[in-house]
């Protein structure tokens, strides 16, 4: 069923403002058309977006939806613009974090080396136009940043180091190509970013430790609200969270009486880490349980699986900065390669840093990984929500429903017998255990109950994670107030509306039928799915 002419159109007007502002956006969802530009986020361009935005959403607030499928998606739209107006006229990423600005450049620049349904002559001359446009992109962010908190000047920093490399990269890729005049723009966007990096530092000297990380308990809330659409406070998932990372600590217990009677868990998870593939096979272990979760999940027959590879291959160095151990990278919704794309990254450096990343790619480990990321997490979710005929479907997602579906995958096939052993039931339970802290830190940090020293003992000491590890969570939570606790929070959500669904049902309920439905709406937050799915009486 696809949406009514209307309400198509302003979900289209909404695509166009968003991809005016952010084209790097646009060229991430496959719309060609953007690949040649940089966005503008300096106050004035900011604001004028900010206008149409409210003049965009009083059109959909007076939208009068002809169907219950065209209500839902309209208030997705409503909340979705809401979302956009808040964090461009209120939190305003773009004066706070340096790191808004790095990875929009850099993420430009690395969508025109990967993708693959543009001529090469095409993103040649799209890369020049947009090496040309990074000085202009770094002179007006030292004019929109103020009040930046050190720890995520810091980040930027660490990103800025690695995006020389990639600009490197780009301009020896396409040295040659037809349309390519890289050269001089590859120079001197290295030297907007090394400039950059030095205003960074500067930033550093003149007392960024005296601006704080959290966004506050009302902008979380809002986020709470808008973003994911659940009726929770701040207050009441942090209860949450704790009860949660309580009740996995203890159930992780329980695992290690069977693994190691009278140990502790976390030097049991200690011991086991040295369970690990070599360096060499590395990529090839996770191709292998990719390929069998995709397999379980066919001939468990528990969810339709969509058409569309999945790639797995080495992190590039100018990547590992922010891919410290792996990511997914799905098909834009436009794009006419439907390739995902799954990073591993590889020991590099010292021996010592060789060995802390083998262990993080523990044998018992890389199941849950491979189920999370591909079969039937987020390749298979994203595939399945590009398919959408309706447009809000197809381009609109939350993190609750996103790492939610991911995460509550995790627990769903090991509940089918995808665990062949204690040790993976271990750290599906480990994985788990580290969603929950997320809860905790996130509602934490942002409500200012939690300073970056504070977090950082928490990640260390719940964890176990090594200072440069715990240091990049932190890193991220500050930057994405209201992502972290998405992935606990969207797997209590889906869980309930399963067992709702369930009751529903009776016994015509297969676990098949429920998660067809629930990928039928995309990635719209779960209370619209409870909505759609006519749950609520």
């Amino acid at each position: 069923m696809t949406a009514s002419d209307g309400l198509t159109r302003l979900a289209e007007s909404y695509l166009d403002l968003r991809w005016h502002l952010d084209p790097v956006d646009g060229s991430g969802a496959g719309a060609a058309s953007h690949d040649d530009r940089l966005g503008t986020f300096d106050d004035e361009s900011v604001r004028q977006h900010v206008a149409a935005l409210r003049a965009l959403m009083h059109a959909v607030e007076e939208f009068d939806a002809p169907s219950l499928d065209d209500e839902i998606d309209r208030t997705a739209l409503l909340y979705q613009v809401r979302l956009d107006v808040q964090r461009y006229g209120t939190e305003r990423p773009q004066a706070r974090d340096p790191g808004f600005w790095v990875g929009h450049a850099l993420e430009g620049l690395y969508q025109l080396l990967t993708v693959r349904d543009r001529p090469e002559a095409t993103r040649a001359r799209a890369v020049a136009a947009r090496l040309r446009a990074m000085p202009r992109l770094f002179d007006a962010a030292r004019e929109t940043l103020r009040e930046c908190p050190a720890v995520l000047v810091e980040a930027a920093q660490d990103v800025t180091d690695a995006g020389v490399a990639l600009v490197a990269e780009v301009v020896q890729a396409f040295a040659g190509a037809d349309g390519h005049d890289g050269g001089p723009a590859g120079a001197a966007a290295r030297d907007a970013l090394t400039g950059f990096r030095g205003h960074l530092a500067g930033l550093l000297r003149e007392g960024s430790d005296g601006h704080p990380a959290a966004v506050g308990e009302v902008t979380l809330n809002f986020r709470l609200q808008c973003q994911h659409a659940v009726p929770a406070t701040a207050p009441e998932l942090l209860r949450y969270g704790v009860r949660l990372v309580q009740d996995v600590e203890r159930e992780l217990t329980m695992l290690t009486e069977r693994l190691a009677p009278g140990r502790a868990w976390p030097d049991v998870m200690d011991a086991l880490r040295d369970a690990h593939p070599d360096p060499d096979d590395l990529v090839r272990a996770y191709e292998a349980e990719m390929a069998r979760a995709r397999a379980f999940v066919r001939e468990r027959d528990l969810v339709a699986v969509p058409e569309g590879a999945l790639e797995v291959d080495a992190t590039p160095g100018y990547l590992r900065p922010v891919i410290p151990l792996a990511a997914y990278l799905p098909p834009g919704p436009l794009s006419a390669d439907r390739t995902g794309r799954f990073f591993v990254s590889l020991p590099a450096g010292n021996p010592a840093n060789r060995a802390a990343v083998l262990r993080d790619h523990c044998t018992h480990e890389i199941p849950t990984t491979a189920l999370h990321e591909g079969y039937p997490g987020h390749h298979l979710h994203f595939l399945a929500l590009q398919a959408q005929p309706r447009i809000v479907r197809r381009f609109l997602t939350t993190p609750l429903t996103v790492e939610g579906w991911a995460l509550y995958c995790q627990e769903m096939m090991g509940a089918e017998g995808f665990y062949r052993s204690v040790e993976e039931r271990f750290f599906q339970q480990v994985a788990l255990l580290w969603r929950a802290l997320r809860v905790v830190l996130d509602v934490g940090l942002h409500t200012g109950t939690l300073d970056i020293a504070d977090a950082m003992r928490l990640v260390q000491d719940r964890m176990h994670f090594s200072r440069d590890h715990a240091l990049a969570e932190v890193r991220r939570t500050a930057a994405e107030p209201a992502y972290q606790l998405a992935y606990a929070v969207g797997r209590r959500e889906l869980f309930a509306l399963r067992e709702a669904y369930r009751a529903r049902r009776g016994e015509a309920y297969t676990p098949r039928g429920f998660h067809d439905a629930v990928l039928a709406f995309g990635a719209l937050p779960v209370s619209l799915i409870r909505w759609g799915l006519e749950l609520d009486g």
